[in-house]
Parts: structure tokens; C-alpha cells; sequence
């Protein structure tokens, strides 16, 4: 039986490789009888087949209803088959953005807008479905991560795909090569993350809670049972949730009964809140005030009084310029113009910081994290007007800070950076540069361990015994 399968295999190959190799004949002789270039145009026929041959048992996949709506699948096919692989991929990404957007769009786009927008400026422009268009596509899948849509592999996979649709699709002219099993497998993979994706029982719950606060009203005793469901969510979640409650409430729209039954839960809630968290719902409020969002800054200290948290609300508005300046260097940075637009909001950020480089506690983590993320390049090139800004930044961090800097490989968004090359590269340059900060032996350890781990970067986060070391260190400094 397996010796017939495999004749059937073989056969099938050859038929696609005979049918590909008269239509590419053809298809060739018709371009060239015109003057036209045809040296590079088309992939070779064998990679073709190997995306082919591979089609059937991926496509399955595909319930009947979805495939029938699956237009840009069939595109990739076609593209595929006709050698243009660039195409092709742009054909998937655009399958998968298109998927990815309908999901959100039926779970609670005001939430989503909420975790997947920090700038207050854009965040009051975005409300309906139509506006998911506005959001870029690496804001979408990290927001889509950020409220449980996707996982945090399946965001690793995606950014690596997002990363090869940009710099060697036909999104952008290149010359990078892209093979048949790569782009078998890309198909794969959003397939399996995303298009087929079930969603999973926490991310059902929380949306119907979103969609119940709302529509109805909770009484005390529904908001203490409805509390041992936050007890089970895992910390992400619960920060999720929390960022999601306090832009709900302090959207002007939002009615009394909804901002009611947000006074009863986000008590029972903040317990749970991470510290950044807790210290990133105080600069939001400082940014109301700064922009004069009269209503929104009204509604934004109302919450945090119900949790009594009017001590993360900082002293002076520094934290939230130097909030939007990172937020304005972040959109820069992550755009497809960013070795143009970001060498300006580079130098704004440091302006902001000063010489002594003193950060506001309310955003020294997000400072730290958004200084690492542009320092490490978005594996493509380096914006070499802003790198000598960074470097200056990055001497300027304290001890803590630089530690703090050091850490963010176990962050899964700077983990997905570290797939790429160049970003490798540029990690290894930020410890260099930080190690002389560190001094307490047990962060000397980690460092160490750092420089000898010998795995992919991307993969160190999982490793056992740096997982060990970090935990370690958080206890010796009682985080």
C-alpha cells in the first residue's frame, strides 16, 4: 500500500511538473517575444511543485464554508503555480490581515482599540470595524496577542512572516530568494495561528464579560462571582483586562450603567494588576490632562480612585510627553519609512530625558523596553542617524535600568525580534555596552550565562537554567 501511495505521489509530481513546465514555456516565449526581460522572473519549476504537492493536506484544514471565502488562498495558489512567489506570500498575508481583522471586529473593538493604541490622538479616531484598516499589521497581530486571540508562538511566527511579506514579498522591490517548503510552511502556519484558529474558553469568557458589562447591569454579588474568574487568569490576562476596563470607562461614549459595573469590578481586579501596569493607567491619566482631554482626564482619575491608586498618578507631566514621544518613536520605528522618520523622534525622546537621563519611575519600564526594541533595529537595517542617540541613551541608564535592558530577551516581543540576524547581533552589542552598570553578583551571573548561551537567541527565554537564574534574581531583589 505505502509503495502505491508513494507511485501515486511520484505520478502526481511528475503531472505538475509536465503542466507548469509547457504553461512556463509558453507564458516565457509570449514575455520575451516582446522585448521583455525573463531571466528571474518565474521560480524554478521544482519549487513550484513543492509548494503543490504540499497544498492538499494544509488546505483540509479549511472548513467548506471558510475555504469558499478564502479568495486569497486561492490567489496564493495561482501565484504560486505560476512561479511568483513574492506575490504569492503578499496573497497570504493579505488572507491572514483580512482574517485576523474579522476576529476582532466580532470580539469588542473598543477593548481592542484600547490595548492595541497607546497614543491617545489615534486611539480617539479608531471605533468602528472600518477603522481596523488604519491600524498597521504589526498593531493588529500584537494587539490580537495582547487580548488572547492569538498566542504568544503563533505572534513569534507572524512577525517573522509579517518581516519576510515587507522585505521579500512584491509588497516592496528585492531580490531575495523565498522557497517552495518556506512558503509551504508560511501557508501552514497561518492556517493553523490564525485563519483556522479556534478561539480559545479565557478569551470566550472575557469577551462575553465585556459584552455583559455593557448590555447589564451587575449587581454586587454577580461582580464577587464573576471575581473568582479573575483569580484564574494568568498575568497577562489580567493586565489585558484591566488596560481594557479603564479605557472602557474613560471613553466619552461609555454609558453610566457600563461605567457602574466597572466601579464593582475593577476592585476586585486590581489586586492582581502588574505594577507597570498599575503605573501606565497614572501616565494615561497625566496625557488627558496634557492634551486637555477635559472629560477623559475626569474619567480617567474617577477610576483610579475607585482602586485607590492616586499614587501612581505622577507628579509632573513628564512621564506622559516622554510617554508619547516614545509612542511617536515606536510607530516611526515600526514603519516602513523608520530609517527617515525615526533619527527625529530619537533625538525628541532624549531631549525629554536630559543629560542626567533621569526617567519618571511611572515609565522607566516601558522606557527601557521601547529604547531596547529600536537599539535592536527591526532586523532589516540600522537607522544610523538615530543609533549614535541611542547608544547615548542606553550609557546614560542606571544600574537597575541597564539590568532592566539586559532582561528584555524574556519579553515574547523582543524574543521575536532575536529570530533575525541582525538583531542577534545588536543584543550582543546592548550587553556589551550595559555590562560594566552591572555589579551585584547575581546579575554578573545572569550576564554571564548570557554571553555563553550557545541555543538560538530567541529560543534563551525557555532555556531551564536562565529561567532559573531570573528567578533567582527577582527573589535577591524582591520583585
Amino acid at each position: 500500500m505505502n509503495r502505491t501511495r508513494d507511485d501515486n505521489q511520484l505520478a502526481r509530481r511528475d503531472e505538475y511538473s509536465g503542466q507548469l513546465q509547457t504553461f512556463e514555456v509558453g507564458l516565457l516565449k509570449f514575455i520575451g517575444e516582446r522585448g521583455l526581460p525573463i531571466q528571474g522572473v518565474l521560480v524554478a519549476v521544482p519549487e513550484r511543485v513543492n509548494v503543490l504537492r504540499n497544498l492538499e493536506q494544509i488546505v483540509e484544514r479549511l472548513e467548506a464554508g471558510q475555504r469558499a471565502r478564502s479568495v486569497y488562498v486561492s490567489k496564493f495558489i495561482a501565484a504560486s503555480a505560476a512561479g511568483l512567489f513574492d506575490a504569492a506570500l503578499n496573497y497570504l498575508w493579505d488572507e491572514t490581515i483580512s482574517e485576523l481583522r474579522g476576529r476582532v471586529a466580532m470580539y469588542d473593538l473598543s477593548y481592542f482599540y484600547d490595548i492595541a493604541v497607546q497614543n491617545p490622538e489615534r486611539r480617539k479616531k479608531l471605533g468602528t470595524a472600518d477603522d481596523l484598516s488604519k491600524i498597521e499589521d504589526n498593531e493588529l497581530i500584537r494587539g490580537a496577542n495582547e487580548i488572547g486571540l492569538i498566542s504568544d508562538l503563533a505572534f513569534k511566527h507572524l512577525d517573522y512572516i509579517r518581516y519576510m511579506r515587507n522585505w521579500a514579498s512584491a509588497a516592496h522591490p528585492n531580490q531575495n530568494q523565498i522557497t517552495g517548503l518556506q512558503l509551504a510552511s508560511w501557508l501552514e502556519t497561518c492556517l493553523r495561528e490564525v485563519i483556522t484558529l479556534p478561539i480559545s474558553e479565557v478569551t470566550v469568557e472575557i469577551g462575553r464579560l465585556l459584552s455583559n458589562i455593557k448590555s447589564n447591569k451587575i449587581d454586587a454579588a454577580e461582580a464577587a462571582q464573576i471575581a473568582v474568574f479573575f483569580a484564574n487568569l494568568p498575568q497577562d490576562r489580567v493586565d489585558s483586562l484591566a488596560a481594557g476596563l479603564y479605557g472602557i470607562y474613560c471613553q466619552q461614549d461609555t454609558t453610566p450603567q457600563t461605567r457602574d459595573n466597572i466601579r464593582l469590578l475593577a476592585p476586585r481586579l486590581w489586586p492582581g494588576v502588574s505594577e507597570a501596569t498599575r503605573k501606565q493607567f497614572g501616565v494615561k491619566y497625566a496625557q488627558y490632562v496634557a492634551n486637555n482631554d477635559q472629560d477623559q482626564a475626569r474619567f480617567a482619575r474617577e477610576c483610579l480612585d475607585v482602586v485607590q491608586a492616586a499614587v501612581y498618578i505622577p507628579d509632573g507631566l513628564r512621564a506622559a510627553e516622554l510617554e508619547t514621544a516614545m509612542q511617536n518613536l515606536l510607530t516611526a520605528h515600526r514603519g516602513l519609512n523608520n530609517f527617515y522618520n525615526e533619527p527625529a523622534f530619537a533625538r525628541q525622546l532624549g531631549t525629554l530625558v536630559g543629560d542626567a537621563g533621569v526617567v519618571p519611575s511611572q515609565v522607566e519600564e516601558r522606557y527601557v523596553m521601547a529604547l531596547t526594541e529600536v537599539y535592536l533595529t527591526n532586523g532589516n537595517g540600522v537607522a544610523w542617524n538615530a543609533e549614535p542617540v541611542y547608544r547615548e541613551l542606553l550609557s546614560r541608564l542606571t544600574p537597575q535600568l541597564a539590568l532592566t535592558a539586559i532582561r528584555t530577551f524574556a519579553d515574547a516581543r523582543i524574543a521575536s525580534r532575536l529570530q533575525f540576524e541582525l538583531c542577534q547581533g545588536k543584543y550582543r552589542e546592548l550587553v556589551t555596552l550595559l555590562e560594566p552598570k552591572i555589579t551585584a553578583p547575581s546579575a554578573r551571573e545572569l550576564v554571564e550565562d548570557i554571553k555563553s548561551f550557545a541555543g538560538p537567541l530567541d529560543r534563551m527565554r525557555d532555556d531551564a537554567g536562565i529561567r532559573r537564574r531570573l528567578r533567582n534574581l527577582d527573589t535577591i531583589l524582591g520583585r
